[in-house]
């Protein structure tokens, strides 16, 4: 008997119900920017050097670039083509680069728990510190911000067992760590319901150009060929999907990387009047508010 978390059960796409986005669209397509800070020679490092070279000042400045100059640079791409963005911000960030939430906070766009830094994973934290420290983040986000986040994402997607209890128990309404299905769907706590909002793996810059080594090319041909395969899909069959592109700073931020990411973003623009552009927390509102039995949960 294989060993089960007991958060969701299996559903296979085709036997579910059908319902529909705003405005009768089949792919809710949604950008999340990872806004992430570092601690200098210790913690996680980055999967571009060996091990030993990790935690180096070049590993280091070369993350620091996207705060510094890709963030900026990103911001601006999504103004001149009106995408609205999501980011999961370290709270780190408000006292290390305070002017980036103020350029997220001014164009009105989603701010999502994110741990303290991406220094650190939260998974093997003793429950009592990881509670701490999904209280600690939110009370921060909530000050700064004026309300809470609704939605978490933990650094490095790293969960303790019991990290969908302790979001939940927080208010959290929606969860982006669990990468298992094209819909969002219920997971099961234990003392209710957290929605799980699909994220990618491979439409995701740091999977696909870090660890993978796709070039700038090869990646947005991905997200053109994603984006299209969906939507062809979902018009097809009726059951509606969520198109996830997750965007670092210090990868995509990138002036020839940027160039091509443009292309993608311009081809999924030709297709708006068919899709629904937005932002997580909007998709999790709209799940909230079907007929219970609408989306799978345990």
């Amino acid at each position: 008997m294989l060993r089960d978390h007991g958060r969701y059960a299996y559903s296979s796409l085709p036997n579910r119900p059908k319902y529909e986005w705003p405005n009768g669209a089949k792919v809710a397509v949604y950008v999340a920017m990872n806004i992430e800070a570092f601690s200098y020679g210790e913690g996680k490092g980055a999967a571009i050097a060996p091990p030993d070279q990790a935690l180096s000042h070049s590993i280091y400045s070369w993350r620091d670039y996207g705060n510094r100059v890709g963030f900026w640079r990103l911001m601006d791409m999504f103004d001149d083509l009106g995408i609205p963005a999501q980011h999961q911000i370290n709270t780190a960030i408000y006292d290390a680069c305070p002017d980036i939430p103020e350029r997220i906070r001014a164009r009105g766009d989603e701010f999502l728990g994110h741990g303290v830094s991406n220094s650190e994973e939260q998974g093997g934290l003793p429950e009592a510190d990881e509670r701490a420290l999904i209280q600690a983040c939110t009370q921060t986000i909530t000050q700064r911000e004026g309300k809470a986040p609704t939605g978490w994402m933990s650094p490095w997607l790293s969960n303790s067992e019991v990290t969908m209890d302790l979001l939940q128990e927080a208010g959290y309404r929606y969860v982006m760590d669990w990468t298992m299905d094209d819909q969002p769907i219920w997971m099961k706590t234990r003392n209710g319901r957290i929605l799980s909002m699909p994220y990618p793996v491979e439409a995701n810059d740091n999977r696909g150009i870090v660890w993978y080594r796709y070039t700038s090319e090869e990646f947005t041909d991905m997200l053109i060929d994603n984006f299209d395969e969906m939507l062809e899909q979902a018009e097809r069959d009726g059951h509606p999907v969520v198109c996830p592109i997750s965007l670092h700073p210090f990868v995509v931020g990138r002036p020839y990387r940027i160039r091509q990411l443009r292309r993608a973003f311009e081809h999924i623009l030709k297709q708006r009047d068919r899709i629904w552009l937005t932002r997580p927390g909007d998709i999790c509102q709209h799940i909230e508010a079907l007929p219970p039995g609408t989306v799978p949960t345990l």
